[in-house]
């Protein structure tokens, strides 16, 4: 299908109408160090599902299977966990960004691979609570240069944000304001028109060295385009710090419904919606929902409290924990005092040590953090 769109002022083009998806997977994801000094920032899971999951389950429900995905360093490892895309009932390209130069240059760098069709991007590390279905819709039937999604927000200091006028068209955007000129920020969901692609080969860089989106977007304002912007009431949240990726992991466990698959024994409860995969055993046991255990987990004289999701093949023994997110392999063993608040990576050793004197002894990598009460 294809209609006739404006590309650039006063130009015809014809517009393919098959809307794709550009899922940026790249960056550092230095806010989330030392978890993501060797991995992707996407893949670091939620509930017990890759943050990156989420954008592409969303994009499929919003009927947009044909998606690009922007990799980086960790692209073998994005490949490894997304493949073909078939899981997910879509059909996935991976497109190379040679470094992480912003994310109008990561429009440049899918921009032979888009074409002429129109896109929605998704950056991968965001999580939108109820999916992108309404404004997709509303993009495929009302077509635009733009369209942007916004969340009211107590502080944009460290995001982009619009200022509308009095009809709500969006006059400008400006990224990272020091001085607070709007309370709408712009979240990690864009919708763009080919029209794009006349803006961005006349973008140059921050002063951050990045080809800024907010850039792009006003660029289009400023050639007189139509640059729409919706207002998000659901949870939107950016999980590139560790508390952030805790809220997520609590706005999902949430609405868990109870699931047993695995081995409880009879000295063991359960409390409220709790998800046990299948080959975890719970044993003497207590855990309060919303809770996950992952696959081949073992659970033992151990309290969980609500809002935690421990991952796959760990072991906990004596020990106490709520509100944490627990990666694969780790284990946690005879530790007195309760953990909450943590995100906890992979193949980690939590435990009570033996040695005397008694004192704190710890191995920990670059960037890390512990709070010692």
């Amino acid at each position: 299908m294809i209609r006739l769109g404006r590309h650039g002022k006063g130009t015809i083009r014809a517009v393919n109408c098959t809307l794709k998806g550009l899922v940026l997977a790249g960056g550092k994801g230095s806010r989330l160090r030392p978890l993501t000094a060797t991995g992707a920032k996407q893949l670091v899971p939620v509930a017990n599902k890759p943050v990156l999951f989420y954008a592409l389950e969303q994009l499929v429900d919003a009927e947009v299977t044909e998606i690009g995905i922007i990799t980086g360093d960790t692209a073998d490892q994005v490949m490894d966990a997304v493949g073909d895309g078939s899981a997910f009932g879509a059909s996935v390209t991976y497109l190379p960004q040679p470094a992480p130069l912003g994310l109008a240059h990561a429009i440049i760098t899918a921009e032979s691979w888009l074409g002429d069709s129109p896109f929605c991007m998704f950056l991968g590390d965001n999580f939108l609570g109820g999916g992108i279905e309404s404004y997709t819709a509303r993009f495929r039937d009302q077509p635009c240069a733009a369209q942007i999604l916004l969340r009211r927000v107590d502080d944009a200091s460290s995001l982009g944000v619009a200022v509308l006028d009095p009809d709500g068209r969006v006059l400008r955007l400006v990224e990272k304001p020091r001085e607070p000129i709007s309370d709408l920020a712009v979240i990690g969901v864009y919708y763009f028109g080919p029209e794009i692609h006349q803006i961005t080969p006349a973008l140059v860089p921050s002063a951050r060295g990045e080809l800024e989106i907010t850039d792009a977007i006003q660029a289009l304002i400023d050639a007189g385009l139509e640059v729409r912007a919706q207002t998000v009431a659901d949870d939107w949240i950016d999980t590139g710090k560790k508390d952030d990726m805790l809220e997520a992991n609590r706005l999902i466990l949430g609405s868990l419904q109870r699931r047993v698959e695995g081995h409880v024994d009879t000295e063991s409860t359960l409390i409220g919606p709790v998800v046990v995969e299948s080959g975890a055993s719970i044993t003497g046991s207590t855990v309060r929902g919303p809770a996950v255990i992952g696959a081949g987990t073992s659970v033992r004289d151990t309290y969980i409290g609500p809002f935690t999701a421990i991952g796959p093949d760990c072991e906990l023994s004596g020990c106490e924990i709520e509100h944490s997110i627990v990666l694969e392999r780790s284990i946690i063993r005879n530790v007195e005092r309760r953990i909450a608040d943590s995100l906890i990576g992979r193949e980690v050793v939590v435990e009570r040590s033996p040695l005397r004197p008694q004192a704190i002894r710890l191995l920990l990598g670059d960037h890390s953090r512990v709070d010692v009460v």
